[in-house]
């Protein structure tokens, strides 16, 4: 078990982070420190402030999200296979897909010292389902039977109920969920930080609550110094099989990855998610066997911001010209030259790693083709005013890659490409979450489930908490009620791979390549692995004495 983590939208263009879950096994550990581990030590790790507060159901990117997967422990998490695992349930059982019995592991307590029954989960995740408390994850719920009378779609609608009817407390130590309609996937889902118990205490001062988080990881809160440093340390009391090899995380704000590198290499923080583009190139020498360069589940992508005028105005925009624009990209190049073999030219929309992954998905539309890219903008109507923009957080190191892709856009078809950047990547989430992206916008999505549905559904349906360009249609919205009514995992993941075959003719976004974590870590340290979600796994890290 190595603590899911949340559904995140990755912050950083070279290397990891953000998002979504499963867990996994690194690797590129080294030797690290010498001598003698200290089982109380502290490390420090290179984050940037979260967007939010720290509530698991509202929490959508990766500064944050690495936060709570250290003071929250989730019912599941998953093996680098796939497998599912028991984390604080003992059980999580079906026998039709549609209703479900957890079943928890008993002695469990949260970091106040109340202990952690099937309330927890129940009323937790009815208050974050509820629309008055405007919980960014809320949609996470809506599979459970009784979401629509806690958040009702429409417009400056309230809430009906204060409890979704399809959640029953058995007793202290089970309850039932029954969704709408059967889910062959849904207990993968509950390794996704938005499905976190909350302890009583929450409910007297949520905002608070939010500063000062309570939970039941293997890690508790101890205090934060906004924009500068996140504390946490070790959890004496924590059930889980996943105890904390040291004595605490140290949260370090950075606003640029080149600072973070340096204070590295000075040996002022001790681990890095990510390495800025400039650095990549010399990295591996500076730092020998603590340098890491792996895979990881996460895609990097083009999104289409469809509410903007641009792509509205006089009329929808054709799919011809997302694809054309797609083809005008030469990712085999930009990945070699700018992100110095780092990266891996994406062929579909589906990161690799998770079920359901396949080859080539998106067909021709991925392959540089400057011929074919300026035929298929024709086609299609053209791009307005023949020009678009990329939007792009500063503190991420997109930079260098934005303003190449733009530069291959504008070779291959003309169109006049430039990038916009925000200052940080809480500016430009707020300009996503504000409908304020003028044209197109860059897009990191890290898994929350190791299965293809997270790739597709939580980005692309109609409302998804994910589809923040606002794309929908309602043949695809169909297309994937049907996978998820699937009676097998197997048969659903076969819908879903149809379902990516068939994006070529929406074209939600533009796939561009596959993420790789290429970090590294202090000679204070050893033990650190990075797992399935591109994050290091806070919980094996070694101090040296």
């Amino acid at each position: 078990m190595r603590g899911a983590k949340s559904a995140k939208w990755v912050a950083g263009a070279i290397v990891v982070a953000l998002a979504a879950t499963a867990c996994g096994g690194g690797k590129d550990g080294g030797s690290g420190a010498k001598g003698e581990a200290d089982p109380n030590g502290i490390f420090s790790i290179e984050v940037g402030e979260p967007e939010k507060a720290l509530h698991p159901a509202d929490t959508m990117e990766s500064n944050g999200s690495i936060v709570l997967s250290g003071l929250f422990a989730q019912l599941v998490d998953y093996t680098p296979d796939g497998k599912l695992t028991m984390v604080n349930a003992e059980s999580v059982d079906t026998k039709d897909s549609k209703l479900w019995t957890v079943k928890l592991k008993k002695g469990w307590t949260f970091h106040d010292g109340t202990p952690v029954t099937a309330q927890s989960y129940v009323k937790a995740w009815n208050w974050a389902a509820n629309i008055a408390n405007n919980q960014g994850n809320a949609s996470w719920f809506s599979d459970i039977k009784g979401y629509e009378a806690l958040h009702p779609e429409a417009e400056g609608a309230k809430a009906t109920a204060t409890e979704m009817t399809g959640l029953k407390v058995v007793d202290d130590s089970t309850f039932t969920i029954e969704l709408n309609n059967s889910l062959p996937y849904f207990a993968y889902k509950l390794g996704y930080e938005v499905f976190s118990p909350l302890p009583e205490s929450f409910y007297k001062d949520p905002k608070a609550a939010g500063e000062k988080p309570v939970g039941n990881g293997p890690y508790k809160f101890q205090s934060w110094d906004h924009k500068k440093e996140i504390k946490i340390v070790r959890y004496d009391g924590y059930k889980g099989d996943d105890k904390a090899k040291n004595g605490g995380v140290t949260f370090k704000n950075y606003t640029t990855l080149e600072t973070a590198y340096e204070d590295l290499k000075s040996g002022n923080v001790d681990v890095l998610r990510q390495i800025a583009p400039k650095d990549l190139s010399v990295y591996r020498d500076d730092l020998g066997d603590r340098a890491v360069d792996q895979p990881y589940s996460s895609i990097q992508t083009i999104a289409v911001a469809f509410y903007a005028d641009k792509w509205k105005k006089p009329k929808k925009i054709d799919p011809k010209v997302i694809q054309g624009l797609s083809m005008a990209i030469d990712r085999d190049t930009i990945t070699k030259t700018v992100l110095q073999g780092t990266r891996e030219p994406a062929t579909g929309w589906v990161a690799k790693g998770v079920l359901g992954y396949q080859e080539n998905a998106a067909g021709d539309v991925t392959k540089y083709n400057p011929a074919k890219a300026k035929d298929l903008i024709e086609k299609g109507g053209g791009v307005p005013g023949n020009a678009i923009s990329i939007q792009f957080n500063s503190d991420g190191g997109h930079k260098e890659w934005v303003e190449a892709v733009c530069g291959s856009i504008t070779q291959a078809t003309g169109v006049k490409c430039v990038g916009d950047a925000k200052p940080d990547f809480q500016a430009d989430l707020q300009a996503r979450k504000s409908k304020q992206v003028k044209s197109l916008y860059r897009s990191g999505w890290v898994l929350d489930y190791p299965v293809n549905s997270n790739f597709l559904r939580d980005l692309f349906k109609t409302g998804a908490s994910g589809n923040q360009g606002d794309f929908s249609d309602k043949t695809l919205d169909a297309k994937i009620a049907e996978a998820d009514a699937a009676k097998s995992l197997d048969e659903s993941v076969k819908k879903y791979q149809a379902i990516e075959k068939d994006l070529v003719n929406y074209m939600p976004s533009i796939p561009l390549w596959y993420y790789k974590v290429n970090a590294g870590y202090s000679e204070k340290v050893s033990g650190v692995k990075y797992a399935q979600d591109g994050d290091p796994i806070l919980q094996d890290v070694q101090v040296s004495k």
